[in-house]
């Protein structure tokens, strides 16, 4: 099999593509989408984003040290989009793509009511890399939709219908492939 030799790159796809909500200490708000997210700890839950430096919530999120991470949708694909390309200094992102904010437990940032999946989150600690500033969160409280319940009371990503990023285009992921340790599970 031949393979392309390319120059270095970001080439770790699919990704999840987050609605991250910001709040500032006068209680302003805005919504921005994140690629460039993961867990990065379990114990505790801790996760990351990377954000530029000019993006408008950068500064909401340096200066009260919390946002949201909220789960997307193929249902909330356009919203997705729209909050990535359009700036909260020019337009009220909440209400250009019918998006409801929810107050959060523990956090002044809100939550996305649509979204199935809420993470609160605490920024832990800031690390400048370049492009992008990379905050380190541990997660504070989990808001999980109830209509994304199967019946034993788990939660069903498939019902969810999840989306995800890949070099430029937004994808829906399909059927279930199998679960941990299948491999090597006795039959």
């Amino acid at each position: 099999m031949a393979k392309q030799s390319w120059k270095p790159g970001n080439m770790l796809y699919p990704l999840p593509a987050v609605l991250v909500s910001t709040a500032d200490k006068k209680g302003g708000t805005n919504l921005f989408t994140v690629a460039w997210t993961g867990t990065i700890c379990s114990d505790p839950p801790m996760v990351s984003i990377s954000v530029r430096p000019e993006r408008y919530s950068y500064s909401m999120i340096v200066e009260t040290g919390e946002f949201v991470i909220n789960l997307t949708t193929e249902e909330l694909t356009y919203a997705t989009d729209y909050c990535g390309v359009r700036s909260g200094r020019d337009v009220d992102k909440w209400k250009e793509v019918k998006l409801t904010p929810v107050k959060a437990d523990k956090v002044q940032a809100p939550l996305v009511a649509e979204s199935p999946v809420n993470l609160e989150c605490r920024v832990t600690r800031r690390i400048p890399l370049g492009t992008h500033d990379m905050f380190l969160a541990e997660v504070v409280a989990v808001h999980a939709d109830e209509a994304y319940m199967d019946e034993k009371e788990k939660f069903s990503l498939a019902k969810a219908n999840p989306m995800v990023y890949s070099h430029g285009t937004y994808y829906g992921l399909g059927k279930e492939l199998g679960t941990f340790g299948y491999s090597v599970r006795k039959k």
